[in-house]
């Protein structure tokens, strides 16, 4: 078996369950069609890092069973007796835009059934705390959306502890979204109290730049395209200065995380050429409102890839997409839950 081929097979089963039901089972030919889109000298290098990165950014469906597994019996979450604590939550299903809340809380309510015997609707008649869950955090726009409008409604009580739990969350996402929360409880005259619970927390913060855990070019590619699209920018790009890994070491090397984030860069920008129905804040890199080359988070998870991953993982048509993004989950969540009544889960 050549190199090329180990890669490809290695990435497969990595990623194995990304939206099973929805899609089909990813096999080594999707990958090799996806990498042909790149310039062939690169595509061996960029399967290698990806194979790197995807161990330590893919979430599938047993990560986060164990995490949630985790999360449900953590003494520092519960204390003594996770069943009255679980008892005295109400989880909030409050989520103005997509599906992940929804299905989170439908598989940590069967968790909590098979863990602590507890019933998830019949939790938090009385709360002494909220649970907001997600997949994970990454502008922290979404979870900043929901929870003020839930703080300015009837519905939130005048002084509130709540437990924001996520797969994943990106540090600069949380700080804007601790702070905002806060001003607006302090505006709607309430007292909230916000706990923040991952399995990895990612630095994206601008002037952590240099040991981020996101793509953040070095410098700028000596292409036509890509030097057209920045010296159209009202606002440059915060170079990285080259030597750093990030803290959680999601990057092989240096070498590695930088040519991800050439190649990316360059393909992103390429695809932007290629789908002029993109808006603006697609950017190569990925999602962000701000002016930049994009977000650059590299978290997938079993149930999507987010849009704020670099555009060559997700936009498809005519750009053949490794992580095909989907919105109908209805069989996928069927899927996942039929999983985790599966023995294999259940020791979990």
């Amino acid at each position: 078996m050549t190199e090329r081929q180990d890669f490809l097979e290695s990435i497969v089963a990595t990623t194995a369950d990304y939206c099973a039901g929805n899609l089909a089972a990813p096999i080594p030919e999707h990958v090799e069609r996806w990498v042909n889109q790149f310039n062939g000298d690169m595509q061996l290098p960029i399967l290698r890092e990806m194979d790197h990165v995807l161990k330590r950014t893919y979430f599938s469906l047993e990560k986060v069973t164990y995490f949630l597994k985790s999360v449900l019996r953590s003494e520092k979450l519960v204390g003594l007796d996770p069943g009255t604590f679980w008892k005295s939550i109400r989880f909030l299903d409050i989520q103005g835009g997509g599906n992940s809340q929804r299905e989170m809380l439908a598989i940590l309510g069967q968790l909590l059934r098979k863990t602590c015997e507890v019933d998830i609707n019949q939790c938090g008649k009385t709360p002494e705390a909220f649970v907001y869950l997600d997949d994970a955090i990454f502008t922290g726009n979404r979870v900043l959306r929901d929870l003020q409008a839930w703080i300015q409604s009837d519905a939130a009580p005048a002084k509130s502890k709540i437990h924001v739990i996520s797969i994943a969350l990106h540090s600069g996402g949380q700080y804007y979204a601790n702070n905002r929360i806060q001003s607006t409880a302090k505006t709607a005259g309430k007292s909230v109290e916000v706990t923040w619970w991952r399995i990895i927390e990612l630095e994206d913060r601008l002037h952590h730049t240099n040991s981020s855990d996101v793509l953040r070019p070095a410098s700028i590619p000596d292409v036509f395209e890509v030097q057209q699209y920045v010296e159209r920018m009202t606002h440059k790009p915060t170079l990285r200065t080259p030597g750093n890994v990030g803290s959680n070491s999601l990057f092989s090397s240096e070498e590695g995380r930088n040519l991800l984030e050439q190649e990316f860069l360059k393909a992103g920008v390429r695809i932007r050429q290629m789908c002029p129905n993109l808006g603006a804040t697609q950017r190569p890199l990925g999602h962000i409102t701000l002016e930049t080359l994009g977000f650059g988070s590299l978290i997938v998870t079993f149930r999507n890839c987010p849009n704020n991953a670099p555009l060559a993982l997700w936009v498809g048509d005519p750009w053949y997409a490794l992580f095909p993004r989907t919105t109908n989950s209805q069989t996928s969540l069927k899927r996942f839950m039929a999983m985790l009544e599966e023995e294999g889960f259940g020791g979990i």
